[in-house]
């Protein structure tokens, strides 16, 4: 779970894609084993003296996550530049591969452990900002996969006023249901297949189930100003939570768990539902061709905004549990939907095919990353295949341990 605990004052008004913000989630796991590795603060007090949960550095930023295994990596400023920042991330991943060597550790990519349970191994940050956590582990424990084991890629995209807000909010909750069948990695839980491609999202969505307009239908609601997204999204949740937090720790914008949300404080929304891939040169293909649908959105080259408008909330999730459930298989049957995206070759298409044409719309068809992912499908299904129907612990453990060179690398998976 990613709490982003400061309310940060804006330094800076940016306008829609003039800069880019991502961050990158990484489980810390025993070298010899692959269990997860409880040692978050440790680290940060080896480079740190100091049980602290944010070092600021340049270009790539680390920070504490809920759960005591889990590091974020981020940009520490915005940057224009998001196609070359993956060579930063992956830069930061070996230095921080070179500290946990100290604890026998490494990080491990994708948006699951396969083996972790909850109930046995989570532990929580217990240093500065420690009662927030406490509140959200008071009110909703902790102990589960939907808090402890989602490990995603956040890609936040700026606005310089309202009406930036109001294209930029309404072009992404339209590509939010299309996200698992181009980053779903979590198709392994507690060591056996869920029969889901993207699992992290199944239980993101209900990790808050005891206050539901947390998350809601997880796809934001219809907004058409600031007011708008306020009266129907936060006033909602801060009421709704009132009872369990009359003291007000958790009553910010980052409480807000649907699939994008808006940080006021930062003039930006930050989307929330892209799994972490191998190594972030997957991660930033995968944010590239989303900023890049998106754009075209907002410039209504296919539809206009109002038609934008017309999909509620209810509409668009329907299509994104399907593609929670079969990734780049699934089969899209609503023509509107598809129509809003300019395809107008059938009434129906697979998931796949909408984003192979969707990336050739947008320029992008000789990105190599990308390419790899349409011709060999998301990791989710690329685990799947590698593993077979029935493997062996040994075979998950080799399996993951080859993620983890993959990661350290920076090369993409592939096993057959």
């Amino acid at each position: 779970m990613s709490a982003p605990l400061k309310e940060e004052p804006v330094h800076a008004i940016w306008h829609l894609f003039d800069v880019f913000g991502v961050e990158l989630e990484y489980m810390i796991v025993d070298q010899d084993s692959l269990n997860i590795l409880p040692i978050t603060d440790q680290l940060f007090y080896s480079v740190l003296g100091e049980y602290k949960g944010d070092y600021e550095k340049e270009p790539i930023g680390w920070s504490n996550e809920l759960a005591l295994h889990v590091l974020e990596l981020k940009t520490t400023h915005p940057t224009a530049k998001l196609p070359l920042i993956y060579e930063d991330f992956q830069k930061e991943i070996k230095s921080i591969n070179e500290y946990l060597r100290a604890f026998n550790g490494i990080l491990m990519p994708t948006a699951m452990h396969p083996w972790m349970v909850p109930s046995r191994e989570m532990k929580l940050w217990t240093h500065d900002n420690k009662e927030i956590y406490a509140a959200f582990n008071r009110i909703f424990n902790c102990q589960g996969h939907g808090w402890s084991n989602l490990q995603s890629n956040h890609l936040n995209l700026p606005f310089g006023n309202e009406q930036e807000f109001i294209r930029l909010h309404a072009a992404i909750r339209m590509v939010l249901p299309l996200i698992p069948a181009l980053a779903a990695s979590s198709p392994i839980v507690e060591g056996k297949p869920t029969g889901l491609h993207d699992t992290r999202l199944n239980v993101y969505r209900s990790n808050s189930a005891k206050i539901p307009s947390i998350t809601a239908h997880i796809i934001p609601e219809v907004c058409r100003s600031f007011n708008d997204y306020k009266t129907k999204i936060f006033d909602q949740i801060y009421q709704d939570i009132a009872p369990f937090d009359p003291e007000k720790t958790l009553q910010y914008e980052w409480l807000n768990a649907r699939g994008a949300i808006t940080r006021f404080n930062r003039n930006a929304i930050e989307i929330r539902l892209i799994d972490v891939q191998e190594c972030p040169k997957a991660d930033i293909a995968i944010n590239k061709a989303l900023t890049e649908v998106i754009r075209c959105l907002t410039q209504e080259k296919w539809v206009s905004l109002a038609s934008l408008h017309q999909f509620q909330e209810e509409r668009l999730k329907e299509i994104l549990l399907d593609t929670i459930k079969q990734g780049e298989f699934a089969e899209i049957h609503d023509r509107e939907f598809l129509q809003a995206f300019g395809w107008s070759f059938s009434s129906k298409c697979r998931a796949k095919d909408l984003w192979g044409y969707l990336i050739q719309q947008i320029g992008l068809e000789s990105d190599q990353t990308l390419q790899h992912i349409l011709a060999h499908g998301t990791l989710s299904t690329r685990l799947l295949k590698g593993l077979g129907a029935h493997y062996s612990r040994k075979e998950l453990e080799e399996t993951y341990r080859y993620l983890c060179q993959n990661l350290e690398k920076g090369t993409l998976f592939l096993r057959s």
